[in-house]
This record gives C-alpha cells, sequence and structure tokens, in this order.
C-alpha cells in the first residue's frame, strides 16, 4: 500500500535523452514518452519494464518535461532503449514542432 510516508521516497519521472548523430536534442526528466512504433505508437511510463525497439518516422511525444509542457518531436527512424528509469532514443533525424 502507497502511502503518504513513502509516496515522497518514490519518483514518478524517468530519465530521458533524445539524440541524434549530430547532436543531444533533449535530456531531462519526463513523465511518459509516446513513440512511433513499427507496429504502432507506443508509450513508455515510469518503471517500465526493459525494452530495446526500432522506430519508425513519425511523431515522439514527451509529457511532464522540463518545462512542465507536452513537447513534440518529428522522428526519422531510429531505436529506443528503455532500462532502469531511463530512456534513451537514438533518431536519424528529428525536427521540433
Amino acid at each position: 500500500m502507497l502511502t503518504t510516508h513513502n509516496l515522497q521516497h518514490t519518483t514518478l519521472n524517468m530519465t530521458l535523452e533524445i539524440l541524434t548523430p549530430d547532436k543531444k536534442v533533449y535530456e531531462g526528466e519526463a513523465t511518459s514518452v509516446t513513440l512511433p512504433g513499427t507496429m504502432g505508437f507506443f508509450e513508455i511510463l515510469n518503471h517500465h519494464a526493459p525494452i530495446i525497439s526500432a522506430l519508425e518516422d513519425g511523431k515522439l511525444t514527451v509529457r511532464g518535461g522540463n518545462n512542465g509542457k507536452e513537447e513534440v518531436f518529428m522522428i526519422h527512424g531510429g531505436v529506443v532503449e528503455a532500462s532502469n528509469n531511463k530512456v534513451v532514443v537514438l533518431a536519424e533525424g528529428i525536427t521540433q514542432r
């Protein structure tokens, strides 16, 4: 059971990095990330099971990020790895909306 006492020790955010071959596009915290997978969109939340997945061209959405607002990026293929509350997106190309 989650109590007020142990809530202060529970983090609701994960660390997110979005990288391209040229630069680091994003580094910070997020509460969720929605990604364009090869079989459709999927979402990664805090404490997600470890995963490595290929990504298609499409919209990547970051919620609860550095500025507290939703941020949207258009990625051009790549891969994502999530493990131990750290998500790393390696995109072939990217534009921010």
